[in-house]
């Protein structure tokens, strides 16, 4: 991925990488797994449905039970299908001043935090050296998620390091002003 169109002058790129494939696509895998579950119902429904509509000559009874059909075969294999098809989009960095995502399907979106605007974040393991990291602006208005990231402890370090600097990291004081007399 090439970031050199993001960048501010100056900018120097710290860290970049992007998410495992089978974790991405499978980060979701409960709702699939409901999905799953709901697809048999809806699938009976539908054909008893189809089935009613032939003998009571009734052509709108077949429609009703579709939207849910469609919606469990979504969740089921569609989902899946689509985030294995947005990974090919999906990168992120940490520069010396912000971190930056790119992702998206069909329209490829970039979202920025700066490194000063980082207020905690939070790591989900998936395994020894794999996690999702969680980041959450000071106003909390803004969250940032870097999924399935290979490493993530070369993310944190950064992360903790930004947070040091401004007084964000548990158990420290706020950094003192310049010209502040005690």
């Amino acid at each position: 991925m090439d970031w050199t169109t993001l960048l501010q002058p100056g900018e120097r790129l710290v860290w970049e990488g992007r998410p495992a494939p089978r974790c991405y696509t499978m980060r979701n895998w409960r709702h699939a797994l409901f999905g799953v579950i709901l697809l048999v119902p809806t699938l009976y429904w539908q054909v008893v449905a189809l089935q009613l509509a032939a003998v009571y000559h009734l052509p709108l009874i077949p429609w009703i039970p579709l939207p849910f059909l469609l919606a469990a075969l979504y969740l089921a294999l569609g989902q899946l299908f689509v985030a294995r098809l947005e990974w090919e989009n999906v990168f992120y960095a940490v520069t010396d001043r912000r971190i930056l995502a790119q992702r998206g399907f069909l329209r490829v979106r970039h979202l920025v935090l700066d490194l000063d605007a980082v207020g905690s974040f939070v790591l989900k393991p998936y395994g020894e050296e794999l996690a999702s990291l969680r980041i959450v602006a000071v106003d909390s208005s803004t969250t940032l998620v870097l999924s399935c990231i290979e490493y993530p402890r070369l993310v944190t370090r950064h992360l903790e390091a930004a947070m040091a600097a401004t007084g964000r990291l548990a158990g420290q004081e706020p950094p003192s002003s310049a010209g502040e007399t005690g």
